[in-house]
């Protein structure tokens, strides 16, 4: 079966997505003008993983339309990350998290078990950047400063992704990741709703 046209549309729709998923998050925080309900730690962890993702695909030499959507989605998740350390009073620690962050990218690269061991934690990465912000969640039980429809939209990429990836390269590991991604998505989205507050909805 030729997948060529729906691989199309997946790769670029999800590119499309990416462009703008982090922008109704963002919205959000502006208009409230507080992080609260948004899990600092969800997002340091997604970071994390995006970048241990995208580090692993570029190594391996992986079409660049499976994994395109991962630079702009660092650069979203760094200024939401700026926005949450400035409504925290705690902008000065962005310092401290892009050395870290800068410092640990180059190293990832350095001998390919690295990478490849760093390949077989980002699973767990970054479902653990999505139970931290159910915690957040479910701790609070507040969901007005977290967008539903960013969360909702991550779910939709990761669904498109996992059709690229059978289609395309068929690793394991990159699967793995993207069904355990896509029903932890699907997770935080429903919890997301169930606590918006019902007097004014936030977006």
């Amino acid at each position: 079966m030729d997948y060529g046209l729906p691989l199309h549309v997946a790769n670029f729709s999800t590119l499309f997505v990416c462009a703008v998923l982090k922008f109704p998050q963002m919205f959000v925080l502006f208009r409230a003008k507080s992080s609260a309900g948004v899990s600092l730690n969800s997002l340091l962890l997604e970071l994390l993983g995006f970048i241990v993702f995208v580090s692993y695909q570029m190594y391996y030499d992986y079409p660049p339309p499976t994994y395109l959507e991962y630079p702009i989605l660092i650069a979203q998740d760094v200024i939401l990350l700026l926005l949450i350390l400035h409504y925290n009073g705690n902008l000065k620690q962005s310092l401290v998290y892009a050395a870290v962050f800068v410092g640990g990218w180059k190293l990832l690269t350095i001998e390919k078990w690295v990478i490849d061991l760093a390949m077989s934690l980002c699973t767990f990465i970054s479902a653990g950047s999505k139970l931290a912000q159910l915690q957040c969640l479910w701790r609070s039980k507040d969901s007005g400063q977290v967008s539903t429809l960013t969360w909702a939209l991550a779910s939709y990429t990761c669904l498109a992704r996992i059709f690229t990836t059978v289609v395309t390269t068929g690793d394991t590991r990159v699967l793995v990741r993207f069904v355990a991604m896509t029903i932890l998505n699907v997770w935080v989205t429903l919890t997301v709703m169930y606590y918006k507050p019902t007097a004014k909805k936030q977006d």
